[in-house]
């Protein structure tokens, strides 16, 4: 391996995570250039540093250096103290201020940063406040620095040090000693793999207890990732003993003495040994516990007779509610909590307009909410009043993920008397836990939402569970009426959701487009959304969107994202990209939240549109105003171009397209291909294989999710 030293003249591409650059650097006692590439954190311009790695020959862009070491070195030439200060690396320092402070005190302005920065206020334009903070920011770059050297020097990428040192601030040599595990718990961004990394580097054992202990959690989160709420425990020892590549006895020991601290809950359920993380544990009980004292405690309405409620409000509004339509805003005026499920076409909306003017009727205060923003507006348009996202219903006020802090809880709780959720399929127990602390005693509780799509993204089948306990009201909507029924897209859903092959053949608003492979189904994507679709007036970012059942392959979420980018938003010269090279972000991109940011006010789910870009900084509008992303997260974004059916549920577009093919066989079920179908309000084509539609009809097992929320509803005896 070579030695290359030198000052960073410029940065010439850095990937979104920062742990890939391209730059420019000027070797000591050289003063062309030379190009650096290389798997290493992003250097800053104007810093000194030590590269190992060895010289190549590229085929189109020449000979470069291919960096697989670097080592931060203090800049030593006034030249490179000022580039390095100009950088924009410490706060309240810009390229005037840097030249004037090296101008005042040449080669040893970095000397008075660290020790005498009361000698700052002899530079014109720098006051005692602003002194402070030049100070303050240069000693933590100092700390940042020792970070990233420390993490070097022990082989793991000094990447995370910025991540760590924002958590722990000057502990965080002190936590990397002692107790590297604790990253994957605190640290956002550092999951367990990395911390595992970063203790093995650092001479942990592989059967060190606090690896055993931080493995077994690991597992069970990937559970929760999977939608389970708890894990047999057989199961959870195995995955441990697979992942961390360790004796099964010492995992069982282990996870014993996790249960014994009561970091870690179990259940006794039909012979089975249930394990449960302690967040998900509480909010599986709390949710049951609550549910169980709503439908109890509700306020008698006004009125004791609801047939008869129902009857005048039909009578006022020349409305023929349908039997089960009937049963449901009866059932409202009745019972603390109410489920309302059933397709799309099936009156849904009539029955909630419905149990809206009949509870207003009696005098309740009522608040309507969903999970998602889209979701949100659609009900608003509906109903014609106003509805709110469930976190903004909570007042979500920040914190770290998986773990919001919300205004509202059983203290200061939500001031209604109803509150209706649509789209409630989409809760997990998570957000369920924290909504029903917030709702007040006597307060009723209306869940609606089609329990035949997907279940949510997180842990549980809440919906579902609530359902199959039987120990609460669910009016079930199945009959088509008429209107809707004349929707080819209503008829079609209601088909796959019967697995029965949809009508392709009959109305040209619902097509299944027969291509060979998965190349031909790709290109088909980007001619549907680049020419033909436009040709009939819809518009490519507004109008269409792409749900893939998967992220990889060539006819995955990130593929297809690639390729409409670079058809429907080309590279342009004079709109930089933001935070350079080609591949990154680029003014007008369609892109989606990743996940929650409460700060910031944006949910995983949220689609915007890159509104501007300066110095890798973007300006996302989303459809309740625009948000900053400053360096460093826009990691919290993906193209959105394409997305996964998941992510699409509780919205509505015009037209959807969907490529069904062989390669996406694992995830091929009856209820993914309804959920996508039913986000479509105009058009749907779906290109790809028959076989692959047949798979995905035939298919209606539902992967099962671990949970016990049914079992605690109907009050089971749980050991």
């Amino acid at each position: 391996m070579e030695t290359l030293t030198g000052t960073v003249d410029s940065i010439v591409f850095q990937s979104g995570s920062g742990n890939f650059a391209v730059f420019r650097l000027v070797p000591a006692r050289e003063s062309a250039p030379v190009t650096v590439v290389g798997n290493i954190p992003v250097p800053l311009v104007g810093e000194e540093i030590e590269l190992g790695g060895q010289w190549v020959e590229h085929s189109r862009f020449g000979r470069q250096f291919k960096a697989a070491a670097c080592r931060r070195m203090a800049p030593a030439t006034v030249k490179g103290i000022e580039r390095f200060l100009a950088s924009g690396a410490i706060r309240g320092i810009g390229p005037a201020t840097a030249a004037r402070l090296v101008a005042r005190f040449g080669d040893r302005t970095l000397e008075m940063l660290e020790n005498y920065p009361h000698r700052l206020s002899e530079v014109a334009g720098i006051g005692a406040k602003k002194a402070a903070v030049i100070r303050a920011s240069y000693a933590e770059r100092s700390e940042l620095r020792e970070i990233v050297l420390f993490l070097e020097t022990h082989g793991v990428s000094g990447v995370y040090a910025t991540r760590i040192y924002k958590h722990y601030g000057a502990a965080a040599l002190e936590v990397l000693r002692a107790s590297p595990y604790r990253l994957a718990a605190e640290v956002d961004g550092i999951g367990f793999r990395t911390a595992d990394h970063i203790a093995l580097a650092l001479g942990r054992d592989t059967s060190h207890p606090d690896r055993l202990a931080a493995g077994i959690e690991f597992a069970l989160l990937q559970t929760a990732q999977a939608g389970h709420c708890c894990l047999p425990e057989e199961t959870l020892v195995h995955e441990a003993a697979k992942l961390l590549g360790a004796d099964r006895l010492a995992i069982a020991d282990s996870l014993a003495g996790l249960i014994r601290d009561n970091a870690l809950h179990t259940e006794d359920s039909q012979g089975a040994t249930l394990i449960y993380p302690g967040l998900l544990y509480h909010a599986e009980t709390q949710v049951a516990a609550r549910l169980r004292r709503l439908q109890t405690r509700a306020v008698p309405a006004r009125s004791a007779d609801a047939e008869q409620a129902v009857a005048a409000w039909e009578d006022q509004e020349g409305v023929t509610l349908a039997a089960a339509q009937r049963e449901a805003v009866a059932a409202a005026l009745r019972h603390g909590v109410l489920v309302l499920t059933g397709g799309p076409g099936t009156g849904k909306t009539v029955t909630v307009k419905g149990i809206l003017a009949v509870l207003a009727e009696q005098g309740f205060k009522i608040l309507l909410g969903a999970p998602t923003g889209r979701a949100a507006k659609r009900l608003s348009e509906a109903c014609g009043r106003e509805a709110a996202t469930i976190h903004r219903l909570l007042e979500a006020t920040g914190g770290r993920e998986g773990a919001p802090l919300f205004m509202r809880d059983d203290r200061t709780p939500i001031d209604a008397d109803v509150v209706i959720i649509d789209e409630a399929s989409m809760i997990d127990i998570t957000l369920m836990h924290y909504f029903l602390r917030a709702v007040p005693e006597g307060c009723r509780v209306v869940l609606v939402g089609d329990v035949d799509q997907l279940p949510a993204v997180g842990p549980g089948s809440v919906l579902k569970d609530i359902i199959r306990s039987g120990a609460f009201p669910v009016v079930r909507l199945s009959e088509v009426f008429r209107q809707a029924g004349e929707s080819i897209i209503v008829i079609n859903a209601h088909r796959i959701n019967r697995g029965l092959f949809p009508d392709v053949r009959s109305n040209a608003d619902f097509q299944f487009r027969e291509l060979a492979d998965e190349t031909a189904v790709a290109d088909a994507v980007v001619r549907l959304c680049g020419q033909e679709l436009p040709a009939a007036g819809y518009d490519p970012l507004t109008d269409i969107q792409i749900l893939s059942p998967m992220h990889r392959q060539h006819c995955g979420v990130e593929n297809l994202n690639r390729l409409l980018q670079a058809a429907l938003n080309p590279p342009d010269p004079a709109r930089p990209p933001v935070g350079g090279g080609t591949a990154a972000f680029r003014l007008g991109d369609k892109v989606m939240q990743t996940r929650n940011n409460y700060n910031k006010g944006v949910f995983n789910g949220d689609i915007g549109f890159i509104v501007g870009a300066d110095n890798g900084i973007a300006l996302v509008r989303y459809p309740d105003g625009d948000i900053l992303y400053e360096r460093g997260e826009l990691d919290e974004l993906i193209l959105a171009y394409a997305m996964s059916v998941h992510k699409s549920q509780g919205s509505e577009y015009p037209v959807v397209v969907m490529p069904l093919v062989a390669g996406h066989y694992i995830m091929l079920q009856r209820n993914l291909l309804y959920t996508a179908v039913t986000r479509a309000k105009q058009r749907v084509i779906l290109l790809g294989a028959k076989a692959a539609l047949h798979t995905a009809l035939a298919n209606d097992r539902t992967r099962r999710r671990y949970t016990l929320l049914a079992e605690r509803l109907r009050g089971e005896d749980l050991c």
